[in-house]
C-alpha cells in the first residue's frame, strides 16, 4: 500500500522538494509514498483568485479565508488520513507523532501563510495542529517537508536498518548517543576507548550513559519526563 501525502499549499512547486532526493526520493520512484500538491490559488475567488482578506477586529497583514481553504480541503480525497496544519500554536510535533501517522495511510498536509488561517475552518474540518517548535517562519512549506520526512523515513524499506529508529534521538524518550568514525585522531581529539575495546556490552552501556548525560544537560524536559517515567517502574 502506497502510504499518501498531498499538500495544500500556495507553492506547489516546493513539494517534493528535498523529499525528491535519497532514500525518501528512491522511495517516491518505487511507490513506496506517493507527493501530490494541490495549489489552494486554484480554490481563490474572483478574477485574481483571491485566497485571504483582511482579518476582523483590524490587525496587520492577511487571512486565509476559511471558504477558500474548506472548498480546496473538500476537493482532495482525505479517506481517512488526518489533516494536519503546521502552526506555532499547535501542540509540538514529536516522533511518537511521526510513527502514528506512518502507520496509517497517509496525511494531508495544509500549508498556511500571511497571518494563518481563519479558526472556523479548523475547527469545522477537525484539522489537527502542530508546531515545529517556537519560532516563526513564512508559511507551513518547510514544515509540511519536515513532517513528511519524519514519516517517510519510518516507513517500511526505506532506512537501511530496522535498528536505526530504535537506536536514534526519541527512540526511548532520550537523545542519542555521539558518533565517531575514521581517523580514530583527529586534530589532538581521540575517539573514546571504549568503542575501539570491541566489548559490545560495554559499548552499549556506555552510549546508554551518553544519552543520558546529553539529554539531561540539553533537554532538562525530556530529562524530567525520563525520570518520571523511571520513577513509575
Amino acid at each position: 500500500m502506497t502510504w499518501r501525502a498531498d499538500v495544500l499549499t500556495l507553492f506547489p512547486e516546493m513539494f517534493p522538494g528535498p523529499l525528491g532526493l535519497s532514500l525518501a526520493g528512491r522511495a517516491l520512484e518505487q511507490s513506496v509514498w506517493s507527493c501530490r500538491a494541490h495549489n489552494l490559488r486554484d480554490h481563490g475567488l474572483g478574477r485574481h483568485r483571491a485566497v485571504d482578506d483582511t482579518p476582523f477586529g483590524g490587525g496587520a497583514g492577511m487571512v486565509l479565508r476559511a471558504d477558500v481553504v474548506a472548498t480546496a480541503l473538500d476537493a482532495v480525497a482525505v479517506e481517512g488520513r488526518p489533516v494536519i496544519y503546521p502552526t506555532p500554536r499547535g501542540a509540538r510535533l514529536t516522533q511518537s507523532d511521526a510513527r502514528r501517522y506512518a502507520a496509517g495511510e497517509g496525511v494531508v498536509v495544509l500549508c498556511g501563510r500571511f497571518e494563518g488561517i481563519d479558526e472556523r475552518v479548523l475547527e469545522r474540518r477537525g484539522i489537527e495542529q502542530v508546531s515545529m517548535g517556537d519560532f516563526v517562519l513564512s508559511g507551513g512549506e518547510i514544515p509540511a517537508l519536515a513532517l513528511m520526512d519524519a514519516c517517510v523515513r519510518l516507513l517500511p524499506g526505506v532506512m537501511g536498518s530496522s535498528l536505526s529508529d530504535a537506536e536514534e534521538s526519541f527512540g526511548d524518550g532520550l537523545l542519542e548517543y555521539p558518533h565517531y568514525t575514521k581517523p580514530a585522531s583527529w586534530e589532538g581529539m581521540d575517539v573514546p576507548s571504549i568503542l575501539l575495546s570491541g566489548h559490545h556490552a560495554a559499548i552499549a552501556a556506555w552510549r546508554r550513559e551518553q544519552s543520558r548525560l546529553v539529554t539531561k544537560a540539553r533537554r532538562p524536559d525530556l530529562w524530567a519526563i525520563y525520570e518520571a517515567g523511571l520513577s513509575v517502574h
